[in-house]
């Protein structure tokens, strides 16, 4: 069994639902970050100083726990306003939460005390084993021409649907990790994706997908507060890992199980700037024989940091890049909110377009190329 896809079924005060999942979620982490900083610098669970970043104090990197608690709660609430219907007992949506417990819980003990590579990926694929068994799975492709292509069973057992599940679920929840290199970016790279999977999900009549894309989107809104450069706290490993499960697997709810000839280009898109940026490091990394998993400062923010750009203007220029994928991808489905965000792209892009040309005009140095960031990437 999946989720309703019937909006009737929140009644007439859905509007309304979906505002107390976005306004709780954003107060909800907005007031647990002091509380998580200052429990982060009683037991020292910082981020240190190191010549490689430009923090001078060291700085909370349990920024997740404050995103987690905040979604957590405010779907609670939901559920209390329509009990017994974002969560049936063998709903899709319990495997959302479930898998993303998990990689929560996996990140938080790797922010806390570092885990291996291996143990990590690990962890992430039994997550994603875990959501897939509560009905969190890719069963077919959309045919560009109109039907599907359902995925054969392998003796019976639907191996391929679960493969692709999971390398699906592992990949996005990866790449969003990944972009964690910048105060801001990734936190809203999550937020762009997150409203831009809620408005497919309501314009095709999925209401409880979209509104744990809203509560993700409420708790990003509050975390940015004091994550935006100059941060305050970072969302660690706990928090980029949670955002990148809970939209891969809303992405396979609310846009993979639309049969339409664009169904595959529209996760790709509004997931656009991680995935490219993720494909290639790995493409980088494997011509100049590294492992893939190695840092390096060839990602998309470093180039932009070379080029000239301020740390603000960086974030908000790969702002301005993801809106205008998720843009044509609301384009592409014909769905409303497609204008406004192009909108919002062009005013970012132009911004940060403007203040690289200002840059390079008034240069009388090299940029801030090495020491920009203020928190290292894991990527």
């Amino acid at each position: 069994m999946t989720a309703p896809t019937d909006p009737s079924a929140l009644g007439p005060y859905g509007p309304l639902i979906l505002a107390v999942a976005l306004l709780a979620a954003w107060l909800l982490t907005d007031l647990s970050i002091p509380w998580v900083t200052r429990l982060a610098y009683r037991y020292g669970r910082v981020d240190p100083v190191d010549p490689r970043k430009v923090h001078k104090t060291p700085i909370p990197r349990l920024g997740g726990v404050a995103i987690f608690a905040g979604v957590l709660l405010a779907l609670g609430l939901v559920e209390v306003l329509v009990p017994g219907e974002l969560f049936p007992v063998d709903g899709s949506l319990r495997g959302v939460l479930a898998g993303g417990t998990m990689v929560f819980v996996l990140g938080v003990v790797d922010d806390l005390w570092p885990l291996s590579a291996k143990v990590k990926l690990f962890g992430q694929i039994a997550a994603a084993i875990l959501a897939y068994m509560f009905g969190v799975h890719i069963d077919f492709l959309s045919a560009p021409g109109g039907g599907v292509w359902p995925f054969p069973l392998v003796f019976g057992f639907p191996a391929l649907a679960l493969a692709v599940t999971v390398f699906w679920i592992v990949g996005i929840t990866n790449t969003i990790n990944l972009i964690d290199g910048l105060d801001g970016l990734a936190g809203g790279v999550s937020l762009i994706g997150a409203l831009t999977l809620a408005i497919i999900a309501l314009e095709t009549n999925q209401p409880y997908p979209a509104i744990i894309a809203v509560a993700v989107s409420g708790a990003t809104i509050g975390f940015l507060r004091y994550n935006f450069n100059p941060a305050r706290i970072f969302m660690g490993d706990g928090g980029s890992l949670f955002l990148g499960f809970t939209l891969a697997s809303i992405a396979i709810l609310g846009v993979l199980k639309l049969v339409t000839a664009v169904t595959l280009v529209l996760p790709v898109l509004i997931l656009g700037v991680p995935i490219g940026d993720t494909l290639f490091a790995i493409i980088r990394r494997l011509w100049n024989h590294r492992p893939i998993f190695s840092p390096d400062r060839g990602h998309l923010h470093h180039r932009l940091l070379s080029a000239g750009l301020s740390h603000r203007n960086t974030v908000i220029m790969i702002y301005g890049f993801s809106l205008a994928l998720a843009g044509l991808a609301l384009a592409l489905l014909k769905v409303e909110g497609s204008i406004p965000m192009l909108f919002a792209a062009l005013l970012f892009l132009g911004w940060g377009g403007w203040n690289l040309a200002l840059t390079r005009n008034h240069a009388h140095g090299p940029g801030p190329a090495e020491g920009e960031s203020s928190q290292e990437g894991h990527g």
